[in-house]
């Protein structure tokens, strides 16, 4: 029933590209889903979903459905069990929508049958009244605040150079290829085990069991296949609604989404609008930044509060400012909700400042380069919330590496693989220019603000067959990113035996927290090394087959915490709100025909300190994947949202890159260690999705000389020449 645990023997410890367990299995296709999932009397779950993003429901009739042959069950907010909401920071979130729908989506009632066509059919036939009311959709009109957090420092906010710019970010999909999906089996305790793809076992757990009526510890869940998340399976999607189902019926009951559902079914990156004025002297260094950065958290609080810190926080960049006005703000509509995606937040404000810093090289004479070096933070510079920077950051060193990069050649001539457009011969050339552009991105890692982040590591050592070998247990969720081959990596170097198995991921061990905020290496890597080092100092100095010979098998159990955090000043914005920073610097080369609106990215180049490379292939791909969305968010993938309503949930509409849209890259990995975290590592997936962003808009903005100030840029954003002419109101 579900992914079988992955034993490694290739004797591969930390720093070199150990080969990933699952590897053959994704490729070949034979890698278990929790799509895949199947148990013999199983049946099939459905959610009816509001087809309005705002209505009070006046009933609900299920007689039409129940009527239908094979169906089995039929459940409404009436039949939930126990506590009727759920939620990640806040439980404002139904199970099944009471007496109103606040988005396109909400669940409303759950059908569970013999075939899921069957189930399909007997939820469509089930009658909702509606009484449709007015929807909050612009977040300039919203009156229900999430979070407002100010950040205030300094008293100067005059300056010789000012440059003003107001931006918008789109929302963003995660676009995972595994849809949401999941088994619930009730179990003779009255219990229920849930086989799931999630990205945070434990707290699904927490919010499952009151939903369930049930004590924590007859619900119990297992990691199965996860096909992606990029912090859209944080969220509880089908969890509780099989298990409900499952428990009514006393059957194993299977949901699994289609690609339409899944849009509806989880959480998005935040809408922004945001507005900055950077000030400076007139040889471009920094006085003083204002930003107004205001986040659309749709019908529900998920993660808002912590990407509203995020915004704030890191809202100007890893530059030196002395004076600071930023105010950050999420707040609620009858969109659909959002939450967390790769560097939540971050991703937002890091356009909008690196677009304002362009503006600035511009007004003072100075190179996209120079103006950033010029400000650049370093060990020792405190960010704007006076939080120390107490671990290496060479950031101006990194600006000049990346400077130093050979360029690609020039446009190529013939080639209709290369220009934009590609081999629809939409483009001859004519119209192609070339720009680039840089951006930087400063991510903190880790939870933040005070959330008692930590992971739990179970390492047993015994004999097997007259060998060594080493089982390693957490629940840390591999989601994609290599984790389990770190984890056997890690057990190896502090081992010493190549025999490693890690178990498949459970709520049997101690919490490993979430996959997201580029933390598991960090916090479940320093679990797994301190529950290997307690084992190996029963070794008493012995090689491991000697030792446990002499004493049998060995199991240690250990919690990883990283230093405490602290919340920010709810009216300054102070305090020491983050565990560990990462840097990443982008370049990006492309042509764009300008009559046309098309772009291709030519090239990225990036340059990263990640503290100390633990296994250099997953390196690369996260940096490869991490530009491969900050691309996607820049040029092509936006939910498109018309008054509460998706216009284009599927992938025939919402467009994700694909390798022909994926440039070549050059990179350079920097190890500065990070002197407080395990085997000195930064973490390294979240970084290069905030530069890759602005470096692209930025190098659209060289070639076509608009100033393009929305993510994504569309072909319509473009193409404004008449007769070579640019309108004077787009111009840079």
């Amino acid at each position: 029933m579900t992914e079988t645990a992955s034993t490694i023997t290739a004797g591969q410890g930390v720093g070199e590209s150990a080969r990933r367990p699952d590897a053959v299995l994704k490729v070949t296709g034979e890698f278990a889903y929790a799509s895949d999932l199947w148990l013999d009397g199983m049946v099939w779950g459905v959610t009816l979903r509001s087809p309005h993003p705002s209505a009070w429901i006046r009933s609900i009739d299920v007689g039409p459905a129940l009527k239908i042959d094979g169906v089995l069950t039929v459940l409404t907010h009436e039949d939930v069990p126990g506590v009727k909401f759920f939620g990640l920071d806040r439980r404002d979130q139904p199970v099944l929508a009471i007496d109103q729908v606040r988005y396109q989506g909400e669940p409303v009632a759950l059908v569970a049958a013999d075939h899921p066509e069957t189930a399909r059919r007997a939820a469509a036939a089930i009658v909702v009244d509606y009484e449709v009311r007015e929807a909050v959709t612009d977040p300039r009109e919203a009156r229900d605040v999430v979070r407002h957090q100010p950040v205030r420092r300094g008293e100067t906010f005059e300056a010789e150079v000012v440059v003003t710019g107001e931006y918008e970010v789109g929302m963003q999909d995660q676009a995972f290829l595994g849809p949401e999906s999941g088994l619930a089996v009730p179990t003779e305790d009255g219990g229920v085990d849930l086989y799931i793809a999630t990205q945070w076992l434990h707290v699904d757990r927490d919010q499952l069991a009151p939903c369930l009526g049930l004590p924590h510890d007859k619900v119990r869940l297992t990691l199965s296949g996860v096909g992606g998340a990029f912090g859209a399976r944080e969220d509880l999607s089908m969890q509780v609604h099989a298990c409900m189902l499952a428990l009514r019926l006393n059957r194993p009951v299977k949901i699994v989404y289609g690609r339409e559902e899944s849009f509806f079914g989880h959480v998005h990156r935040h809408p922004a609008l945001m507005r900055y004025e950077h000030g400076a002297t007139r040889d471009g260094r920094l006085v003083y930044v204002k930003a107004d950065i205001l986040l659309d958290g749709g019908a529900y609080c998920s993660s808002s509060p912590a990407v509203v810190g995020n915004a704030a926080s890191l809202g100007v960049g890893p530059y030196e400012v002395p004076n600071v006005r930023v105010d950050a703000t999420g707040v609620y509509t009858n969109n659909p909700p959002c939450g967390a995606m790769r560097g939540f937040g971050a991703v937002q404000a890091c356009y909008a400042y690196e677009s304002q810093m362009d503006r600035l090289a511009e007004a003072c004479g100075l190179s996209p380069v120079e103006i950033r070096v010029r400000n650049a933070v370093a060990q020792g510079s405190r960010l704007i919330t006076g939080q120390l920077i107490d671990a290496p950051a060479p950031l101006a060193g990194m600006l000049r590496d990346l400077e130093s990069m050979p360029l690609p050649e020039g446009p190529p001539a013939t080639d209709l693989r290369a220009l934009p457009g590609g081999v629809s011969q939409t483009t001859h050339s004519e119209a192609v220019r070339r720009g680039v552009g840089y951006g930087v991105g400063i991510k903190n890692i880790c939870f933040s603000e005070g959330f008692d982040d930590y992971s739990t590591a179970r390492v047993r050592a015994e004999l097997v067959g007259g060998e060594p070998h080493v089982t390693v247990h957490t629940a840390a969720a591999e989601v994609g990113q290599g984790l389990v081959t770190l984890q056997a990596q890690i057990a190896r170097t502090e081992l010493g035996v190549a025999d490693v198995t890690v178990a498949t991921a459970d709520t049997a061990v101690g919490s490993a927290g979430s996959s997201s905020a580029s933390r598991q290496s960090y916090v479940t890597g320093g679990a797994v090394r301190a529950a290997c080092q307690a084992v190996r100092e029963r070794f008493e100095g012995l090689p491991a087959r000697e030792a446990l010979e002499r004493s049998g098998p060995i199991e240690e159990t250990r919690e990883y915490r990283h230093r405490p955090t602290y919340p920010m000043d709810p009216v300054t914005g102070q305090g020491d709100s983050h565990t560990q920073l990462a840097l990443c610097v982008h370049r990006a080369v492309v042509d764009v025909d300008v009559e046309l609106g098309l772009v291709k990215v030519v090239e990225l180049a990036a340059v990263q300190d990640v503290g100390r490379v633990l296994n250099p292939q997953a390196l690369e791909g996260q940096i490869h994947g991490g530009s491969a969305q900050g691309l996607g968010l820049a040029l092509m993938e936006e939910i498109q949202v018309r008054d509460g309503l998706v216009l284009n949930p599927s992938f025939t509409d919402y467009l994700i890159p694909t390798i022909l849209d994926m440039p070549p890259m050059q990179t350079k990995i920097l190890e500065n260690p990070d002197p407080a975290a395990p085997y000195g590592l930064r973490g390294a997936g979240e970084p290069p999705t905030l530069s890759s962003t602005p470096a692209i808009a930025a190098a659209v903005r060289a070639a076509t000389g608009l100033r393009l100030t929305r993510v994504p840029i569309r072909p319509e954003d473009i193409a404004l020449f008449t007769n070579g002419e640019v309108s004077d109101d787009k111009r840079t």
